[in-house]
């Protein structure tokens, strides 16, 4: 009697305008990725292996932002060879830290930087993958959290949704006993507005939270700008430190008359007209 073995669920891996951390973030779980090979097969995957087999892909994990129009044209061709589509962090889901060129003039800076501006081709914006095609799950941070990652493919393989947290930073620091350095001391922290998922490490040195998650699920940014000031934070250092992983995500969610990058386009403006 002839039996045919299950066929097991292919993944693919896949890298756009990115740093690769995401990616080493998988190849850093040792432990556990024997295993994960043992349930999948590993069909694409160029920071593991040269050896790559055509899709369709069972899960596709998708790392970095699309920053050109072959970009957007390739990430419509793994879609559609993907069964399920997850983007690991901040650059798949929010632009990265490229995306301040949406705040800036591109054109100005190819002039600057390359010593042959004309064979470059970029556009304008660094956009998230979801900006071009459909998205099953969005797995933030830079770099994502290991643990998380893990649950999303574990979750995968055994047909169930993916227990990802959409708390703050906040509950991570309460969790562990941290105690909250705004109340403590006094310190400038994205904590309240940021996605939970890296531990609260930051925070549990002392330090205030940088938003290296992104926005969380509840984010008030019109409360937490005057929180920041009141902090002794200026309007200048809180542009800097919206200005970084997830720009363009905390952008989005500033609906506050006072959101700095307001501010910066008030005092653009202004510096503007006051030029002879």
């Amino acid at each position: 009697m002839d039996v045919t073995a299950p066929r097991r669920p292919r993944l693919g891996v896949f890298k756009f305008a990115s740093c690769d951390g995401c990616q080493l973030t998988l190849l850093d779980c040792e432990d556990e990725l024997l295993p994960l090979a043992g349930e999948m097969d590993i069909s694409y995957f160029l920071e593991a292996s040269s050896a790559v087999e055509p899709g369709p892909y069972d899960l596709s994990l998708v790392e970095g932002s699309v920053t050109t129009a072959e970009d957007a044209e390739r990430i419509r061709r793994i879609r559609a060879e993907s069964r399920t589509l997850v983007t690991i962090g901040a650059c798949a889901t929010a632009g990265g830290v490229q995306a301040l060129r949406n705040f800036a003039d591109v054109a100005e800076y190819r002039e600057i930087v390359y010593a042959k501006p004309e064979y470059i081709e970029t556009l304008a914006t660094s956009t998230p993958i979801a900006a071009h095609v459909p998205v099953d799950l969005e797995l933030q941070g830079c770099p994502i959290d290991r643990g998380q990652l893990l649950e999303v493919i574990t979750a995968f393989l055994a047909g169930r949704r993916p227990d990802i947290p959409r708390h703050s930073v906040c509950f991570e620091c309460k969790r562990r006993g941290t105690p909250c350095v705004t109340v403590a001391h006094g310190t400038p922290c994205l904590g309240p507005i940021t996605h939970a998922g890296c531990g609260a490490l930051c925070p549990s040195y002392g330090r205030g939270c940088y938003g290296c998650f992104g926005p969380s699920g509840s984010a008030n940014m019109p409360a937490m700008i005057p929180l920041l000031r009141s902090d002794g934070m200026s309007d200048e250092d809180m542009l800097r430190i919206l200005h970084t992983f997830n720009v363009a995500k905390f952008a989005e969610i500033e609906t506050s008359e006072e959101a700095p990058h307001r501010w910066a386009a008030q005092r653009d403006t202004e510096a503007e007209g006051e030029r002879p």
